[in-house]
């Protein structure tokens, strides 16, 4: 069997995995949040909901790590036992420095968020370690490609907060205990997670080359951190502005159609996942960038076409009757979530050939969307804005990648070399 044919049954195999993983977790996360918001009433599950919003912003350096590792066991397989001790030493170190930092914050999370609960704060901090750790664990299995095993992960990390968290609401629906609930689920990926690792490998070779130390570990954590966050700004801000420049009505009619560009931008994840590894090697970064981009692209287009045709349903999904005024706009809301999924793996290919100049790209495009969506004046106006914003970053950034990574190109310093030289 030649290379070609093994890394297309290697995508297929991990492809179809991963996506029914990372569907059962989106699933039972989902029905976890509908659960809350059920239970607890509209006052504590706000609550609720700004604690899930903090600790999506804090699960930035948990995506960061699960990125390095991933990347780096990718690129340098030979070296998979030093990059799996240095990277598991600094999620721990820097799980507990988050840690501490938010425990030390938090009275001012308290009040920031309008918990009336310190203890709840406090939950937040305690969170944050075994959120980081999956994340490293995670990255180590997918650098690894050992997609049965990170699949049990995700599966793990999805249904235990709807048992757990299902169980626990049911004694007590409380917003602390539902914070409490989502603590105590992280646990059980964690446990998936080292018992997949526990061997670490023994039968590979381990020298080590000084490349992989924690220093140069730490600084591409952060540098991927940065990438991410600002995508995430990127994709977050659009609902921001919508309170500031459009009224009660007209911003809950986005706040709505947001609902299906989600749906849309997460449909795609498990093609990220499965082609981060093939774009860190630089012998398969073109092929799988052109590969991932065009699945994406084909998955966007069956969801537009069913947001338009099945307008009725999709309507259902983003909130009802109430919703109705943009249900002829449905389409435009997939539009845009097919714009971001293809935005998101572009940062991933950036963060997986380490371009620090690309990023910068994603913030000016934050930029130039708080610009042009000032004179707006209704949700679809401003679907239509960010998605032509949304759709220049696109394109910039898909330029700058084809152009780095063509077949012939000078390919870059290996940024973990670059590292350890500097360190």
């Amino acid at each position: 069997m030649t290379e070609q044919a093994e890394t297309r049954g290697d995508w297929t195999r991990g492809g179809s995995v991963i996506a029914v993983a990372m569907a059962i977790m989106n699933v039972t996360t989902y029905g976890y949040t509908i659960l809350a918001a059920r239970l607890l009433g509209p006052g504590s599950y706000g609550a609720f909901a700004a604690v899930m919003g903090l600790l999506l912003v804090l699960g930035v350096l948990q995506l960061g790590l699960q990125t390095t590792g991933a990347r780096r066991i990718a690129a340098h397989p030979e070296s998979v036992g030093e990059v799996e001790r240095a990277l598991l030493r600094v999620a721990v170190g820097t799980a507990a420095v988050l840690a501490v930092l938010c425990l030390v914050l938090s009275p001012v999370i308290d009040r920031l968020l309008n918990l009336d609960s310190v203890p709840t704060a406090v939950l937040v901090a305690l969170t944050v370690l075994p959120m980081t750790l999956m994340g490293a664990q995670a990255g180590i299995l997918q650098g690894e490609r050992r997609w049965r095993a990170l699949a049990a992960l995700y599966l793990a990390a999805g249904v235990s907060r709807l048992a757990v968290g299902g169980a626990l609401l049911a004694w007590r629906p409380t917003e602390t205990v539902a914070v409490l609930a989502v603590l105590l689920a992280f646990f059980a990926p964690v446990a998936v997670g080292w018992w997949a690792l526990r061997r670490s490998l023994p039968h590979r070779r381990r020298h080590a080359t000084g490349h992989h130390d924690e220093r140069s570990i730490l600084r591409e954590t952060f540098r991927n951190s940065h990438a991410l966050l600002a995508f995430f700004a990127l994709s977050n801000a659009d609902v921001i502005v919508a309170r500031d420049v459009l009224g009660d009505h007209q911003s809950g009619l986005y706040a709505g159609g947001l609902i299906l560009v989600k749906a849309v931008l997460f449909l795609p994840q498990f093609v990220v996942i499965v082609a981060f590894p093939s774009m860190s090697d630089q012998q398969d970064r073109w092929s799988a960038l052109v590969r991932s981009v065009g699945l994406v692209l084909a998955l966007g287009v069956v969801s537009t076409l069913g947001a338009w045709v099945l307008s009725g349903l999709a309507l259902v999904f983003v909130g009802g009757p109430e919703y109705a005024e943009i249900r002829g706009q449905l389409w435009l809301f997939a539009i845009l979530g097919t714009v971001l999924s293809v935005v998101q793996l572009l940062v991933y290919s950036v963060v997986a050939r380490q371009s620090r100049w690309s990023v910068y790209l994603i913030w000016a495009g934050l930029l130039a969307l708080l610009v042009a969506t000032r004179g707006v004046d209704d949700a679809t106006s401003l679907a239509v804005v960010v998605t032509v914003v949304d759709a220049v970053v696109l394109v910039a950034l898909l330029a700058a990648s084809l152009h780095r990574i063509r077949p012939g190109a000078t390919a870059p310093a290996d940024a973990s070399r670059a590292d350890a030289t500097a360190g």
